[in-house]
Order: C-alpha cells, then sequence, then structure tokens
C-alpha cells in the first residue's frame, strides 16, 4: 500500500473574527499575501490568541505548496511513494516566521490548558498547531517519524476535546483524515511506538470527512477539500463533484477549484464536462475574470492536454502539450516536469519515438530526481504502452 501524504491533515481555519474571516476569504481565493496581511492584523488585534499565529503558519506553508503546484489534489492522490518526493523550498525567513508562529501558539495553548486541562478550545487549537508542524516537517524538512509524531499529538488533542463536548463536530475533522492516513500506511509504518497500536481505519476516516463537510460549522470547506482529495485517491471522482460546484460558488477567484472539476469529470468517465470545465477557465482568462491573472496559460493547456491524452484523443493532446511544454517556465515544477512526461507518452502512443525520447531527456532536465523524471528514464529504454 503506498502511503497517503501527509499533506492531507488539515489546518482548521476556525474563523471567529472579522480579520480571520477576511483572511480565509483571501487565503482560499489563492490570494496569499492578502491573507497573511490579515491575518498579522488578527495576531495585532488578539496577541494572546493562538489562532492568529496558527492562520499566519497556515498561510506561509500553504503559499509556497501553491508556488511549487503541490496544492492540487493530484500530487495528494498520487501512487508515488511519499519518501521519494522532495521537499519544498522555504526562504530562510520564511522558516524562522513558521517557526515563531508554531512556538507563540504552543505556548499559548500550554498555558491555557495547564490552567484548564479541559478547555476545548484550547485543545483544538493546540491540534490545529501540531498538523501545521506535521504538514511543514513532511512537506519541508522531510522529516517523516517527526511529521506522523506531531500528527498523532494532533489527534489525540482533538478527540480530547471531541470527548469532552461530543458536539464540536469541527474538531472531527483532523481524527478523521488521520484514521484515513494511518489505514493507508503500510504494515510497517503502523509498528512505529507512538502510533501507540491505532492502525486506522480508511472508510471510517471518509465517513468522519463527509460528516464535517455536511454537519460542520467553521470547518465545512476544509472538509469538503479532504474529502475530495480523498475520494479522488479513491477513485471515486464522481462523488466529489457537488463539494468541488459548491466550494466553486463560495471561492469563484479559485482557478485551482475550477480545474480540478475539469480533472474529477475527467476521471469519472465524464469526457465532454470535463473539456467544457476546462475550456471555461480558458475563458474566464481570456476575459480577464478577477482572479484568473496569474494561472498561466500554459496550465490550461497541460489540463485540456492531459484529458486528451486519457482519452486517447491524441494528435489535439499533443498539440496543448506542445504548447505547454513551449514556455515551460511559466508552470509551476510539478506541471513543468508532467508536461514533458505526458508529451512523450502521447508521441510513445503515436508511434514517434524521436520525439517521445526528447520530451523524456527533457523530463530529466526539469527535475532530474523527481518520480515523474524517474519514470520518464524507464521509457528512454521500453517505449511507452498502455
Amino acid at each position: 500500500m503506498r502511503i497517503i501524504v501527509l499533506a492531507l491533515l488539515p489546518v482548521l481555519a476556525n474563523a471567529q473574527n472579522p480579520q480571520s474571516e477576511a483572511g480565509y476569504q483571501h487565503f482560499y481565493n489563492l490570494e496569499f499575501e492578502d491573507a497573511l496581511k490579515d491575518f498579522q492584523a488578527e495576531i495585532s488585534a488578539h496577541p494572546d490568541s493562538p489562532s492568529g499565529y496558527n492562520h499566519v503558519a497556515h498561510t506561509i506553508l500553504y503559499r509556497e505548496m501553491f508556488r511549487s503546484g503541490a496544492l492540487e489534489s493530484e500530487i495528494v492522490t498520487g501512487t508515488n511513494p511519499f519518501l521519494t518526493r522532495s521537499g519544498l523550498k522555504s526562504s530562510s525567513e520564511e522558516e524562522k516566521q513558521f517557526a515563531d508562529s508554531i512556538g507563540r501558539a504552543l505556548m499559548l495553548e500550554d498555558t491555557r490548558l495547564k490552567t484548564n486541562p479541559d478547555d476545548t478550545q484550547a485543545l483544538y487549537e493546540q491540534g490545529v498547531t501540531y498538523g501545521l508542524r506535521a504538514n511543514y516537517s513532511f512537506l519541508v524538512k522531510k522529516a517523516w517519524s517527526d511529521a506522523l509524531r506531531d500528527a498523532t499529538s494532533a489527534r489525540k488533542a482533538h478527540a480530547r476535546a471531541t470527548e469532552i463536548d461530543p458536539h464540536f463536530i469541527d474538531a472531527r475533522l483532523l481524527q478523521g483524515v488521520y484514521d484515513y492516513v494511518t489505514g493507508s500506511l503500510p504494515v510497517g509504518w503502523r509498528m512505529l511506538g507512538f502510533l501507540a497500536g491505532f492502525h486506522g481505519d480508511r472508510e471510517r476516516g471518509i465517513a468522519t470527512l463527509k460528516l464535517v463537510a455536511d454537519e460542520g460549522k467553521n470547518n465545512r470547506d476544509d472538509a469538503a477539500v479532504l474529502l475530495c482529495a480523498v475520494l479522488r485517491r479513491e477513485h471515486r471522482s464522481g462523488q466529489t463533484v457537488p463539494y468541488v460546484k459548491a466550494l466553486i460558488q463560495k471561492y469563484p477567484r479559485n482557478f485551482l477549484l475550477r480545474l480540478e472539476l475539469a480533472n474529477m469529470y475527467g476521471e469519472a468517465g465524464d469526457k465532454n464536462n470535463a473539456l467544457q470545465a476546462v475550456n471555461l477557465v480558458d475563458q474566464l482568462k481570456r476575459t480577464h475574470t478577477p482572479g484568473f491573472a496569474p494561472l498561466a496559460e500554459e496550465k490550461i493547456r497541460y489540463t485540456r492536454g492531459n484529458i486528451l491524452f486519457w482519452y486517447r484523443e491524441l494528435d489535439p493532446a499533443i498539440e496543448d502539450l506542445k504548447a505547454a511544454t513551449a514556455n515551460a517556465a511559466a508552470l509551476d515544477p510539478n506541471t513543468s516536469v508532467f508536461a514533458w512526461l505526458r508529451l512523450g507518452q502521447t508521441y510513445d502512443m503515436k508511434g514517434q519515438r524521436r520525439f517521445a525520447l526528447n520530451a523524456y531527456l527533457q523530463t530529466l532536465v526539469v527535475a532530474s530526481e523527481s518520480d515523474a523524471a524517474k519514470e520518464a528514464q524507464s521509457y528512454m529504454f521500453s517505449r511507452y504502452k498502455r
């Protein structure tokens, strides 16, 4: 069993004041710089609340994930072993800001819990902080054991919160993800001491995510996003469409959601709706719709080319993939390497071996240590077949 990426561990918004509400509107519309300003204002207004520090750390981490192309559910749900994925690249300033925010949040949470060990809000915030640090350890530092240890601490904090208050549905979100993640771990990882015999349950985790997505208060959106990622990994993409559509209505400037919708239609076997969805993104980009300026045209061409590839429409797929790779520098690193790989595979399916080899070589040039590059290298010796 391949392990699911720990990036699935949620970082829970829990908006409680105007600054955090405004910040998360920006956050979910991919406007991370504006979100960071709002969360820093939240800290200024409420310096003794751990939530503002959690929100700042959340934004720093997800801003870097966005830059690298690691927010798409294709990355979270891929079948590649997570131990081979390279870490994100954060600046020393970003690392310090993240660490300072986490440290301050933990100190404030510990202070409150020493006064009242049954403070459900402090337990909830503590779980958020540990979940953030787990994500960071996994995605940036590639410290696997540290990530799982913090994830376990996060689950325990939220389990205690819901034990005290069974109606605290928002606090069940992280428990659901933890159930799913540990239920997906190889047997060897389940033997780690800090997992303390907790084996997880994938279906129970999915059911918990659905509960929070349907009935949660502040964390419904987080739960919906994570549920979609998990269902996509489970090859149940058709079940995600209503959730993605609802998120698009709420966050219309988030172009990744629309690209996800196209991919999910494609994986569900609905080619027409998949192509209509990606063509709508193209139209929104061309008509200068708010929020779509940062979206590279090459990203749209890759998404459409990838869908066409899976439906064996090879000539139009090559046209789109060639357009995407012609200016690959405009793409995030992940999309760039997969665009070259997919172009090579499409050429191989067309029997155009010379062009395929060149595309595979470019995959190696872009990211020689990536999983996509290793896959491309294998096709240089034996052509891709499907």
